[in-house]
């Protein structure tokens, strides 16, 4: 299983230089989504609900003190597979231009972030349990009638069938 710094490597490799802030943001997305569209996570560190909304300490620990980055320090980006890579370039297609703010007001509307401050959990995510993150509401996706699958492909070429 690819990590959190093997996502944030494509990541950055795609997007170029980022806040670290906008980074976690991405990665959370990332996971998500991947929980919801491949029943699959994209990897096995845990998401924490902070005070910005979600973030991965592993990668806050490796970026502490930064507030650009423009490559990964530890990740590989093609330890991702082809249908992660088609995952994350989905996710990227439709937050990917947006601003670390826009990203961070987004995660603080959403039920995980909420019930993790609310419940005093750190763990947000049940990163292994896609049953269960199917159920996620994501604003600006998945609360939309088609759940927001659709609305993503519009912005990248449509997923093959597996």
């Amino acid at each position: 299983m690819a990590s959190v710094f093997d996502v944030a490597a494509y990541i950055l490799q795609q997007q170029g230089l980022m806040t670290t802030w906008k980074l976690q943001k991405l990665v959370y997305y990332s996971q998500a989504w991947s929980l919801v569209w491949d029943d699959d996570a994209l990897f096995p560190e845990e998401i924490e609900a902070w005070a910005n909304g979600p973030v991965v300490r592993e990668l806050y620990d490796s970026y502490r003190g930064e507030f650009r980055v423009s490559r990964s320090q530890n990740g590989n980006a093609d330890a991702l597979t082809d249908d992660q890579h088609e995952t994350v370039d989905a996710v990227l297609g439709f937050y990917g231009d947006k601003s670390p703010q826009w990203l961070s007001d987004l995660t603080h509307m959403e039920d995980p972030w909420q019930m993790g401050l609310a419940q005093r959990r750190r763990s947000i995510l049940v990163e292994r349990n896609p049953a269960q993150a199917a159920e996620l509401r994501i604003h600006d996706l998945g609360r939309h009638q088609d759940g927001g699958r659709r609305q993503v492909e519009r912005q990248q070429p449509p997923r093959r069938a597996r």
